[in-house]
């Protein structure tokens, strides 16, 4: 297994992300003895990083990892959790006031059997809490040591450099991390989110890197999804997000370098995603040891920039404006220089 620092952190984590939204999950989840068999499995090839949210299956994904995690050591592992949705019908059992901050922690402390987490991250945007409340009460917890690091997830990327400059201002902690979908199907971060999180020194984790499975390979063109699979049971959210038009293209590449290579689409699809060093981690949810087992090939394993380049320009990602006016007139202001600055060299590499 290889590792990534996160963002400007000192903090080293696999770039194999456990996911354990599975824990616990009605119909496509997983029990307690096959969540252990999935944390052994993972930590035995040298995996450190895992993630939950106190909203899978309403903190039973946290319980069963507290469980699942006491036979490895604790401090090896590097524990995120999230924050932001209700979990009780109380009118401040949500979102990212100040009092939830503080209960969601205790809570998922609790739940998790830990006295501290490494990372914990607020899973959405509070519309309705100025952020300055919570960047302030998320630095509480730091300061308490009830928390060592914390993340966004699924925010704008005006929202993030926001909440960082907040935290400048007031001496605070700052966001190390966003988490986001991101696969070969939905590409939507490369516009704003991922070159803001370069700016703001701030690794990548995705959500959803296999699509759902849908870069699996195991769904067919005009064929509904196989009973049983998560998309069967997920067709209001997965059918719209990721049936949409040149997937099954993609799809098609990936099982013609999954051949070349000896390897599956699903491995195939998440090295796309690790080629990318803005990319710290994919997060992988699997419900079977055997699917942890295959996704973890990637903690050592990756693409060629050729096969890189082949799945990007299947469905070649259109950034729109004002991508399209900075890459006309790039030559106006670059090309003079010896080499292009790393930073400048992350933000227009996809053009």
């Amino acid at each position: 297994m290889q590792y990534r620092y996160l963002g400007r952190s000192g903090l080293l984590v696999s770039r194999v992300c456990l996911g354990t939204m599975t824990f616990g999950m009605k119909d496509w989840g997983c029990d307690q003895k096959e969540a252990n068999g999935i944390v052994s499995a993972f930590v035995g090839v040298g995996g450190n990083f895992i993630d939950t949210a106190d909203m899978y299956s309403t903190g039973v994904s946290e319980e069963m990892l507290g469980k699942a995690i006491k036979d490895h050591d604790r401090d090896d592992l590097v524990l995120a959790t999230k924050l932001w949705f209700r979990m009780r019908k109380g009118p401040n059992a949500k979102g990212l006031s100040r009092k939830h901050v503080v209960e969601a922690a205790e809570g998922s402390l609790r739940r998790l059997g830990t006295d501290y987490i490494d990372l914990y991250q607020v899973h959405g945007p509070d519309w309705f809490t100025p952020m300055e409340e919570t960047m302030r009460a998320l630095d509480d917890l730091v300061r308490t040591g009830k928390v060592r690091y914390i993340g966004c997830s699924n925010y704008y990327a005006w929202q993030i450099v926001k909440a960082n400059a907040i935290a400048d201002q007031f001496h605070t902690q700052r966001f190390i991390s966003a988490q986001h979908m991101y696969n070969l199907v939905r590409r939507d971060i490369e516009c704003e989110i991922l070159p803001a999180c370069v700016d703001q020194g701030m690794g990548m984790l995705c959500w959803s890197p296999l699509a759902s499975g849908f870069l699996s390979g195991r769904y067919k063109r005009e064929e509904q999804p196989p009973d049983g699979s998560r998309i069967s049971y997920r067709k209001d959210i997965d059918i719209p997000r990721y049936y949409r038009e040149g997937a099954f293209d993609i799809v098609d590449e990936l099982v013609a370098i999954a051949n070349e290579t000896d390897k599956s689409s699903a491995q195939v699809a998440l090295a796309w995603l690790l080629h990318d060093h803005r990319v710290t981690a994919v997060i992988i949810g699997p419900r079977l040891v055997e699917h942890a087992t295959n996704c973890l090939v990637v903690g050592d394993w990756g693409l060629t920039d050729e096969q890189y380049e082949r799945l990007s320009n299947v469905c070649p990602f259109k950034h729109g404006y004002p991508w399209e006016w900075i890459e006309m007139t790039y030559g106006n202001i670059g090309g003079g220089e010896e080499f292009t600055p790393p930073h400048v060299h992350h933000v227009m590499k996809r053009g």
